[in-house]
């Protein structure tokens, strides 16, 4: 065995990779040669040429240098072996311990010849390195998913002098400007912020309790507690959140709302921050938003390929109205963020008025509810129309006022998209008669509705096919008749935090307008009336889009009972 490994180890890596077959003899001469002018490294211009992934790449190095692959993802990370190479150190020289071996510590690295960072990682934890090899990218994902910051924040919350914290009436007490700007409160923020973004957290939530400040992430949805803190820094933290957010520090009772651009791994991140008292003190929600879901296409956002027909088809036509319903968080916002980015902002007339403007857009304008200055919806929309637009996106129909306005800029030859709080697509029409809205005029300017929900996807790296609760399989079965006595479910990892999920993705329910559904309208037809009419002609329930992504992987069955709930279904 290792005199075959020996002959291996001899070989140049472009050999291998041609006897591999991953490239030809003709794309190795030609590599060579860019080789010899460049002075760059074979392995930099194999993936500059898009000719093998990383993945790949670090396989066959393993091969010619006779050194093990790991794949971080499948194999994870020792907690001891993690103790003895910082965060900073493994930030700086791109390596991730892996585990103990008799003395030794394994490191992944992506290029083991790095004679240099052997020797600092030996002197620093004195003892044996042990290289074995990784991509870039997965070093950097397993640094980021292991190195957790709950030690480090109270490491520094530790050192805020002891006058500040503690004691009888802690949370009647003032914080003085010195103790919030200290190094030690500052810092313990930013890695609180840090480590949510790292974890895709959507919401960081700070919350007094009887005897302890709870810290909270949403990821993917759920809210789990990442660590319980004493009360008697709470003050401190959220006086320094509402430093960065704008908000007045010497107002406790009345609630607040500001907005915080925070500086990471050179990309900038914007927080929308909200505080309120309770009956333990303030709490504070810092909302993050990552850009990175603003600008997804429609394709990406969970539309099938039929669905999706159906809902390009609706925004193609010139003037009339697209409604969005859901509960909060369902992605609305990102469903129309999604279309109106698809559209010509540079030969249409794009115009938004929202609450408040969440991400910010190129040759789009955007208006921002301001109660105070007298702008809510119903203005800005009248101001809209003043305005030349083409298309008019309204964040969110509250009122009557504002629902009979948007109706009218869909008659008069506008594209008006917007959102409305209701259960699914035929329960929006009825909101928009409850808002005052005639059914005459909803026939006349309504295009089409989008119902949605947005549910867990199954993680990637931990799945496979398991049984489920009978419920969960005889709901399934159901829905598209068919018997499964299996579905891929994630078993949890690292990944995955041991959840089973990673990210989210959309179900959708379209109705698209038509004739009969007019007639029903017109005529007071029930809503299970109309909803045989739209099932008819093509609409697929929320409740049907989520099975058939069960069908298919995406999720499970238990995630779509979950989120999609509607008395008729």
């Amino acid at each position: 065995m290792k005199s075959s490994e020996n002959k291996i180890a001899k070989k140049e890596l472009g050999q291998l990779l041609v006897e591999g077959g991953l490239i030809s003899d003709e794309q190795l001469s030609h590599i060579q040669d860019l080789q010899r002018k460049s002075g760059e490294r074979l392995e930099q211009i194999l993936l500059q040429q898009h000719l093998i992934t990383s993945q790949q790449l670090a396989f066959f190095v393993s091969l010619q240098m006779g050194i093990p692959f790991v794949n971080l993802k499948k194999e994870g990370v020792e907690a001891q072996a993690l103790k003895l190479i910082p965060e900073a150190i493994a930030r700086k020289y791109g390596v991730i311990p892996v585990r103990m071996l008799d003395g030794a510590v394994m490191v992944a690295m992506e290029d083991p010849r790095d004679i240099h960072t052997i020797e600092q990682l030996t002197s620093l934890t004195m003892k044996r390195i042990e290289p074995v090899i990784s991509t870039f990218q997965d070093i950097q994902e397993m640094i980021d998913l292991n190195y957790r910051i709950g030690g480090e924040i109270e490491e520094q919350l530790s050192q805020i002098p002891l006058r500040y914290r503690g004691g009888a009436g802690a949370r009647e007490s003032r914080v003085s400007a010195e103790t919030i700007a200290q190094a030690p409160v500052v810092r313990a923020i930013d890695l609180l912020i840090k480590q949510a973004v790292r974890d895709r957290a959507s919401d960081v939530h700070v919350e007094p309790q009887e005897d302890k400040l709870r810290i909270r992430y949403r990821i993917d949805g759920i809210l789990s507690e990442v660590m319980a803190l004493p009360l008697n820094v709470h003050e401190p933290l959220i006086s320094r959140v509402k430093i960065m957010a704008g908000l007045n520090i010497a107002e406790r009772r009345r609630p607040q709302d500001g907005q915080i651009t925070f500086d990471m791994d050179d990309r900038e991140v914007d927080i929308r921050v909200a505080t309120s008292n309770t009956v333990y003190g303030e709490m504070s929600v810092l909302r993050i938003l990552d850009k990175t879901f603003a600008f997804l296409p429609l394709a990406d956002i969970g539309f099938l390929p039929e669905i999706l027909k159906r809902y390009t088809q609706m925004v193609k036509t010139p003037f009339g109205m697209i409604l969005i319903s859901g509960p909060t968080g369902s992605g609305k916002t990102t469903t129309q963020y999604a279309t109106v980015n698809q559209l010509d902002a540079i030969g249409r007339n794009i115009l938004t008025i929202e609450d408040p403007v969440e991400y910010r857009f190129t040759n789009i304008n955007q208006m921002q509810v301001n109660p105070a200055a007298g702008v809510s919806f119903a203005t800005g929309l009248r101001a809209c129309m003043r305005l030349d637009p083409d298309v008019i996106l309204v964040g969110e129909i509250r009122d009557a006022e504002t629902a009979q306005i948007a109706t009218q800029a869909a008659l008069t030859g506008h594209l008006v998209l917007s959102s409305v709080h209701a259960n699914d697509a035929v329960a929006t029409i009825y909101r928009m008669i409850d808002l005052g809205v005639e059914p005459f005029l909803i026939t006349s300017a309504l295009i089409g509705v989008v119902a949605q929900r947005m549910v867990r996807k199954v993680c990637p790296y931990c799945s496979g096919p398991m049984p489920v609760a009978d419920d969960e399989r005889q709901a399934y079965e159901k829905e598209l008749k068919e018997k499964r006595t299996e579905f891929i479910i994630g078993s949890g990892c690292t990944f995955c935090a041991h959840t089973g999920f990673q990210g989210r993705t959309g179900i959708f329910e379209v109705l698209t307008m038509s004739e009969n559904l007019d007639r029903l309208i017109l005529s007071g037809a029930s809503a299970n009336e109309i909803r045989a009419v739209a099932n008819e002609e093509g609409m697929l329930s929320l409740w049907h889009d989520g099975m058939l992504k069960t069908k298919m992987g995406i999720t499970t069955p238990s995630e779509v009972i979950r989120n999609v709930f509607s008395i008729s279904y």
